[in-house]
């Protein structure tokens, strides 16, 4: 059956490609802070086990290719191994589930190896299953044509990818907004088991399409696997070489020519077509490594980041849409517009000088990146080291008061009702505090534990310098862009502090509340109780990654007097910085991958498709594992600094692909073709012969 000249099998199959796409996208992009977050893991060890997944997901199509191709076929290698992906996201959404182990419905799951233990489980068997039928899919897809339908196939191909990109687009923006939802059974939690339950639910949905179409398909047998006939002829050309290595044995034009015993002319040839591209792919992993970073470090900065467009609020993972968002924007524009403008030019850009082009830009995109970084840690707290220790002082009084650091460290005068930001000092040195307000002196011995942040509250009383010294428990920015928030009580009586549905209990005169997290980015109602009278305030809007410390100075009548002394600055760099970085990387990667496998495609064999493919997925997986040794190796305390480290050796990569390019000579597979069509006519015209002069020579007798 067909429909618009299409087999209608086809349908199915796109269809099945776009939940596919999604449900892996959708995973992905949720992947890297889900670990920080919910496995409490820190940011190093995320992107390496982020890489290591992307890694094994890109490693098995090898196994998926050979498992089709020699033994079970296409389509049944895709529905075993959707099962076992199916099986696999649905772990990882119970992975996630916070009440699974949390007894003492604290809000943090009390088993973290047993949530650890299941997402690795199911992390292995989505990759195997998304690599396994990631070559089965489009081939099976190119299999419902017939031979007479070239450019059918050719459509197919094109809606094909744009599938891919429309799942991995929606995926990117949906799955960070389940995320953000609150939800649980005893304690509210972001949401990854919905995050990582949609994915799954359209994984079984992607497998039910595709079983439905099962009787329409075109079932090509297993042929068996061309990887295995190339690597046995390579295998045998160096053994047989190997075994002729002493002087007697003439040379050989080329080291494959010493299979010539074994193999026939025609798979020697086009052996050597592959392994002439495959030697050109030698590079191309450092793309990789920092084109898959997008999902790790890139997300990781987006956390430090202000997400606030207007009415909307972006969460980080979200900024990963701008990849998918600007394909399918460039890839039109780049063919209809840029290439011929080039070529109007009068310039030849050939397939190698794109991929050169895209890997440039690619390393350009992480100098951007560095830039962006270099604002945000301009905008990063410093905490004190171990042996260090940071006071900041409010003056909760009328007076100015100044506050002298004993012995002779440094004296700060503070106005009535502001703060100091925060000073750093030896925690061996500090012994005690002079504080002087009107006409009143008090000395305060301190000795302040390491490595930690305190509060001086000062105040000038009728009879004296009243002193509070509270412990700040802050030792990092807020994550996922929310506040920390907590109250100085500065009236003479107790009081009863709510902000929003947060109630900070009762507070006695010049005590404090412990911190509270409140979402970034909204304004709350803050309400204050005094002897059961009422006044409230709505709160500044406080942005986000911030932590305030708001003091309570007058209640009157039913209104509200309140100071802020800012503790942790918000981040102020807007996400939209990223844009840039995004933008350069998508041009890089129009330019690089989309070219990359059509030049790979025209210089070898159409039957060598299928080993190119392996090679092509093999450098990604190469290149997540780069990722790996890099980060490990190069020790770098500043993020920019490994930013600048990547686009480095990219760049030096760049120039050694350049070389390589420069000496390449370009193949006409179809003459090659050819030519060995004519040679083995020419053979079995010659084996005829023999074969006729034989046969009357037998007649003769």
């Amino acid at each position: 059956p067909s429909c618009l000249g299409y087999p209608l099998s086809i349908f199915f199959i796109i269809i099945n490609e776009f939940c596919e796409r999604f449900s892996y996208y959708g995973m992905r992009a949720v992947l890297v802070l889900y670990f920080k977050y919910f496995l409490q893991w820190d940011d190093n060890l995320s992107t390496a086990i982020y890489h290591t997944f992307v890694a094994l997901c890109y490693l098995t199509p090898i196994l998926g290719a050979l498992v089709a191709d020699s033994w079970l076929g296409k389509f049944k290698t895709i529905v075993s191994l959707s099962i076992v992906y199916t099986i696999g996201q649905a772990i990882m959404s119970v992975s996630s589930i916070n009440d699974l182990t949390d007894h003492n419905r604290d809000g943090s799951p009390d088993n973290v190896s047993l949530h650890i233990a299941l997402s690795m489980v199911g992390l292995i068997l989505i990759a195997l299953g998304t690599g396994g039928i990631k070559p089965c899919v489009s081939a099976f897809g190119g299999d419902q044509f017939e031979d007479d339908q070239e450019k059918q196939r050719t459509r197919f191909f094109s809606i094909f990818y744009l599938s891919i990109n429309a799942g991995s687009l929606l995926s990117t923006i949906i799955t960070p907004v389940l995320r953000a939802q609150e939800c649980g059974i005893h304690s509210k939690q972001r949401c990854y088991p919905l995050a990582f339950g949609v994915p799954a639910a359209l994984m079984a949905v992607a497998l039910v399409v595709f079983i439905v179409g099962s009787r329409m398909y075109k079932k090509v047998q297993p042929q068996g696997n061309i990887m295995i006939q190339v690597s046995k002829c390579i295998g045998f050309a160096i053994k047989n070489r190997f075994r002729h290595r002493s002087k007697e044995f003439p040379k050989r034009e080329h080291w494959l020519d010493w299979a010539s015993e074994k193999y026939d002319k025609r798979l020697i040839a086009q052996t050597k077509m592959v392994l002439k591209v495959l030697f050109l792919y030698i590079p191309l992993p450092m793309f990789w490594a920092l084109f898959d970073q997008q999902g790790s470090r890139w997300t990781l900065q987006a956390t430090t980041m202000d997400g606030n467009f207007g009415s909307i609020q972006i969460q980080p993972d979200q900024m990963q849409t701008v990849n998918p968002i600007l394909i399918i924007v460039m890839v039109p524009v780049v063919d209809a517009v840029v290439y011929p403008l080039i070529k109007k030019c009068k310039i030849n850009f050939t397939p190698l000088r794109k991929i050169t082009v895209g890997m440039f830009l690619a390393s350009l995109a992480f100098v951007a990146a560095a830039l962006v970084q270099v604002q945000i840690d301009k905008t990063l707290p410093v905490f004190p080291a171990a042996g260090q220790s940071q006071i900041k002082i409010i003056n909760l009084g009328t007076h100015d008061a100044t506050v002298q650091f004993e012995p002779k460290l440094q004296s700060v005068d503070v106005m009535p009702m502001m703060s100091t930001g925060y000073m750093t000092f030896e925690t061996s040195q500090l012994r005690s505090l002079n504080i002087t307000s009107g006409s009143k002196t008090v000395t305060e011995v301190v000795k302040l534990p390491g490595g930690s942040r305190h509060t001086l509250g000062v105040k000038n009383t009728a009879t004296d310098i009243a002193v509070k010294l509270l412990f700040d428990n802050v030792t990092s920015k807020p994550e996922e862009g929310n506040n920390l928030i907590r109250f100085i009580n500065n009236l003479p009586d107790a009081v009863n502090v709510t902000m929003g549905d947060t109630s900070f209990g009762i507070l006695m005169s010049l005590s404090a509340s412990n911190y509270d997290l409140f979402p970034g980015g909204r304004k709350d109602k803050i309400v204050v109780i005094r002897n059961s009278n009422p006044c409230s305030v709505t709160s500044k809007a406080f942005g986000f990654g911030s932590a305030y410390t708001i003091v309570i100075n007058r209640c009157v009548g039913d209104t509200l007097n309140v100071t802020y002394a800012e503790d942790i600055p918000p981040n102020t760099v807007h996400m939209a910085w990223q844009i840039p970085q995004y933008f350069i990387l998508t041009c890089a990667e129009v330019v690089f991958s989309v070219t990359g496998l059509e030049f790979s495609y025209s210089q070898a064999p159409s039957n060598m498709k299928a080993v190119l493919q392996a090679g092509w997925l093999l450098t990604v997986a190469v290149g997540n594992i780069i990722v790996l040794i890099v980060a490990g190796a190069s020790k770098l305390s500043e993020q920019w600094a490994e930013y600048v480290l990547f686009a480095a050796l990219l760049l030096a990569v760049c120039i050694i692909f350049a070389v390589m390019a420069y000496f390449y000579t370009y193949t006409d597979v179809n003459e090659i073709e050819a030519q060995l069509d004519e040679e083995e006519k020419k053979q079995a015209k010659k084996d005829q012969d023999i074969y006729e002069k034989q046969s009357e020579a037998v007649s003769q007798m």
